[in-house]
């Protein structure tokens, strides 16, 4: 520390050429800046500066030894600088429930503007349906996740604890095997419920959009097989076992690739939004995840 004084000293006087304006400079006494000068020629066995009737002058030491030492402050400066940073950076670990595909959800571009606001901030992912995600968040297992609803809805009265924020909005399709076109001509629910089903469980977002539509009707679908993930459903209906439903892109995508079948007029809004427990709204964590959704996803209207 004394050495450093005695630099910050050096440079000052070898700037303004006098001892009495670097004693300003400095907020010192022109004798604490003399003192500091003499410590620090002695501890390095040089004379750095000679007197002048007009003021102090650089020996040629005193020179060559100026540019390091102005390396030397602002090493010390920037060094300063990034642990006073570090204060104020965001840590811990942040336990994120993912679903459906990494890029439906943009993940990846998520999870970059997140590590660059706050790069000593942890990371935790966990894959699971729209359902189980939301009640991990709710008993504390997850600390944010991404979950599907109709719009508008958020958890709702599921879990009203739960904050939400609304990313997008998309619709979901009924797809039907290659060739089962003319079974599903009659588009009526209780028609296409009568057909041979892909289902899923209750916390699947397929399964509850479903039993929202369905349900009145006083009808269920005919499940013929139950699966967790939506390439497994795809699979399925490839293999002709039976309908599902497939997010729009999606659908496009295998009538277009292979053939498979959207029925004509039928679709389900739907929502994806990002949840987390209202009791941490405030805290840093949760608020630099926001700033991170935001700039991923157009929110200004949310």
């Amino acid at each position: 520390m004394q050495q450093l004084q005695g630099l910050r000293a050096f440079v000052t006087v070898a700037r303004e050429g006098s001892v009495s304006r670097a004693a300003e400079r400095l907020h010192l006494t022109q004798p604490a800046v003399s003192l500091k000068l003499k410590q620090l020629q002695e501890d390095i066995g040089l004379k750095l500066f000679l007197r002048k009737p007009q003021g102090l002058d650089l020996t040629a030491d005193g020179q060559a030894l100026l540019p390091v030492a102005e390396r030397a402050l602002a090493g010390l400066a920037a060094f300063e600088q990034s642990a006073r940073a570090l204060h104020s950076t965001v840590r811990g670990r942040l336990r994120i429930g993912t679903i459906v595909d990494p890029e439906f959800i943009r993940l990846g571009a998520f999870l970059n503007r997140l590590v660059a606001r706050a790069p000593q901030l942890e990371t935790e992912l966990h894959q699971g349906m729209s359902g189980s995600v939301l009640e991990q968040v709710r008993n504390g297992d997850l600390d944010v996740g991404f979950f599907l609803s109709p719009p508008g809805t958020g958890p709702g009265k599921a879990a009203p604890e739960l904050a939400h924020r609304e990313l997008a909005r998309f619709e979901y399709h009924v797809i039907a095997p290659a060739g089962w076109a003319g079974r599903v001509n009659d588009t009526r629910w209780e028609s296409l419920a009568a057909l041979p089903w892909i289902v899923t469980p209750e916390d699947s977002v397929h399964n509850r959009l479903l039993n929202d539509v369905l349900s009145p009707l006083g009808v269920e679908p005919n499940g013929v097989a139950q699966v967790d993930q939506e390439a497994c459903m795809l699979d399925l209906v490839r293999a002709g076992v039976g309908l599902s439903l497939a997010r729009d892109a999606l659908a496009i995508a295998e009538r277009q690739e292979r053939g498979l079948v959207v029925v004509e007029g039928v679709r389900l809004p739907c929502a994806l939004s990002f949840v987390w427990h209202r009791d941490h709204s405030g805290e840093p964590m949760f608020l630099e995840a926001l700033e991170a959704l935001a700039g991923v996803w157009d929110l200004s209207e949310t």
